[in-house]
């Protein structure tokens, strides 16, 4: 239940994002994950002792060092789990390492990074966590969306954006301009860091004054291949493709997101390998909650689901072990 004095879902939000919170006691090692087009992924790992590897993905303006990413560590960590915390191109450790962009239809990059991960930690169980944008990419990656690529075991979707037209209209509207306006400062940041660099031409026009939506028509959309921001949504939304997903998944949701549209959840069909838990409250990856166990219910809830996936997998193994033995 969210504390009263934080009820609202722009103080969910904000305070989510703004109050202290634990991070990791090491920096981690630094790790880096090759791609096909010559592009690399940084990231940070740290070592555990368990057969589990959690591999964590961030939201859009991000990176591998935001709050709810070092929530993640911790949580991971006492549990004794690996642990991979991963930019995406060209975020955090990651400047200088990728022409192309990240986006909401990245499926390909996550696929790369659990093909990483399984050559590095042979026989281990993976489980993706992928927040906001990452959450949309993580999800297309497992209905194979816009392609096949390699999937971990198990995965948990916090606040995805499955309907990314949609998502970016409500953007455009009323306070959620104060996002947009975030996001798209963080977004031109990276477009310009990635021309002192060297790695790109300032080939993109991108007015001073506009938002996402007319950001994504700028640069996303070129950038990605899309024909424009349209091409782009429509291609890269996970909603339709939630059908076709098969790994045991979560995916937590608030009622009261303001920029992420809960009835989108209702409109496609979720499959019986997919668990949708949407709270009355929350926001935007905030669930403050009151009491004194913890001030946030996202990080009780990413336990609880961790741990009752890797069980629900552990069972699946023993189950197919034991009717192979039947069957000899």
């Amino acid at each position: 239940m969210a504390p009263w004095w934080a009820r609202s879902a722009h103080l969910q939000t904000i305070l989510g994002d703004k109050l202290p919170s634990p991070a990791p006691q090491t920096p981690g090692e630094s790790i880096r994950v090759e791609l096909d087009d010559g592009d690399a992924l940084a990231g940070r790992a740290w070592t555990g002792s368990t057969d589990t590897v959690v591999l964590l993905f961030h939201g859009l303006g991000g990176s591998h060092d935001a709050t709810y990413m070092n929530r993640a560590v911790v949580l991971a960590q006492a549990r004794g789990h690996h642990v991979w915390a991963m930019n995406h191109r060209g975020c955090g450790d990651g400047r200088g390492l990728a022409k192309g962009t990240y986006h909401s239809g990245r499926a390909d990059d996550i696929g790369a990074v659990v093909q990483a991960a399984r050559a590095a930690h042979p026989g281990k169980r993976l489980a993706a966590i992928g927040f906001s944008l990452s959450g949309n990419a993580l999800l297309l990656n497992l209905g194979d969306g816009i392609g096949v690529f390699e999937k971990p075991d198990v995965a948990i979707a916090v606040n995805p954006p499955i309907d990314l037209a949609r998502c970016a209209l409500r953007l455009k509207t009323g306070f959620n301009r104060v996002y947009d306006l975030r996001f798209l400062i963080r977004c031109r940041r990276s477009v310009r860091e990635r021309v002192e660099d060297g790695l790109i031409r300032d080939i993109y026009r991108i007015p001073r004054y506009c938002t996402l939506t007319d950001f994504d028509d700028y640069y996303t959309a070129p950038a990605g291949g899309f024909k424009d921001r349209h091409d782009y949504y429509a291609r890269c939304s996970a909603g339709p493709y939630l059908a076709r997903i098969q790994t045991p998944t979560v995916i937590l949701m608030a009622e009261d997101d303001p920029f992420v549209a809960v009835d989108s959840f209702r409109e496609f069909k979720v499959p019986e390998s997919v668990h949708l838990h949407i709270e009355s409250t929350g926001g935007h990856m905030g669930y403050l909650s009151s009491g004194p166990s913890s001030r946030r219910w996202l990080d009780l809830a990413l336990g609880h689901y961790l741990d009752a996936l890797l069980v629900s997998v552990c069972e699946s193994k023993n189950e197919t072990a034991n009717d192979a033995k039947s069957r000899e």
